[in-house]
């Protein structure tokens, strides 16, 4: 059977001071995923209106399947306005009520992600009721002995998100990922203390979570993951030094790199590598999706082997 991931939430428009630009964290994941050999299936909805036939277009041209876009007869398709700071750091305003406000699910979609070797989600698409309880039936009407790996990336923009949102979904993750500031809020949550490495075994331990990732941007990652020893083991990475044009979609390409990689065998020192080494790449470009190689990622690693 072909393995492919299921990417879920919002496809949308970045309104960019330079012009619009293609985006939205889990379709940047499946267009990098697409791009490094991993078929991606974006579950999403569109408006029926010139963005969401210039979206759709845009998949296409990356190879991405259209098939589980769904088409809304009212609501326009997503965009945001993204501001750009003076070290090329992104702030958004995003747009409510649009169309991957309200994902639907059936059958179908629920084989489709049943079938998939993960899933991957953010918060974001769960700021409106539809997306929300579409999300929350898939996972929970995913087998009880699912090899589906259920990623769970962070990804907090305010005002869209609340602790209990954030707690429900940790319950069902098998690999969290969040940034350095994401991770300070939530550490805030439960009083944890420390440096990064305990904050992160005891949100793990909370929460039963066998992989936790943090973003660090321009000095790299870490990583808690359970090993197969049955030790969670702490990882570390240094970032890769590169002129950022911007940091739009890096996260994305940084998971969307440690999952092709874990779900290939690769070491965990591996892929904390490969995936630093792409969130740099891209970061070096404008945008989110940059047309880059492998042998651009491969470029600019050093050390670690799979």
């Amino acid at each position: 059977m072909q393995q492919y991931i299921c990417c879920f939430g919002e496809v949308l428009w970045d309104m960019l001071p330079s012009g619009k630009l293609p985006g939205g964290a889990p379709m940047n994941v499946a267009t990098h995923l697409q791009n490094l050999g991993i078929p991606a299936k974006m579950i999403s909805r569109v408006g029926k209106d010139e963005l969401g036939a210039e979206i759709k277009a845009f998949l296409e041209s990356k190879n991405c399947t259209t098939e589980w876009i769904q088409e809304d007869e009212t609501l326009n398709t997503g965009w945001v306005k993204v501001q750009l700071s003076e070290k090329n750091e992104a702030t958004y305003t995003i747009v409510h009520p649009v169309a991957w406000d309200f994902i639907e699910t059936n059958d179908t979609v629920q084989q489709l992600v049943n079938q998939a070797s993960a899933l991957v989600f953010g918060t974001l698409a769960s700021r409106d009721d539809t997306s929300y309880q579409t999300l929350l039936s898939i996972l929970k009407n995913l087998p009880q002995e699912t090899h589906v790996l259920k990623v769970f990336d962070i990804n907090l923009r305010p005002p869209h998100y609340s602790q209990s949102l954030i707690e429900e979904f940790l319950q069902y993750a098998d690999i969290v990922k969040l940034n350095e500031d994401e991770l300070k809020i939530v550490a805030k949550w439960y009083d944890i203390a420390g440096d990064e490495e305990k904050q992160l075994r005891e949100i793990s331990q909370k929460f039963d979570l066998k992989t936790l990732i943090v973003t660090k941007g321009g000095d790299g990652a870490i990583l808690l993951r359970l090993e197969n020893d049955g030790k969670k083991h702490f990882y570390q990475q240094a970032g890769y030094k590169v002129v950022v044009a911007d940091t739009i979609g890096s996260g994305d390409s940084f998971l969307a790199g440690f999952l092709k990689n874990i779900l290939n065998g690769k070491s965990s020192e591996y892929a904390l590598n490969f995936a630093c080494a792409i969130g740099a790449v891209v970061a070096s470009h404008s945008g989110a999706n940059p047309a880059i190689t492998e042998a651009d990622i491969e470029g600019v690693m050093v050390g670690v082997r799979g």
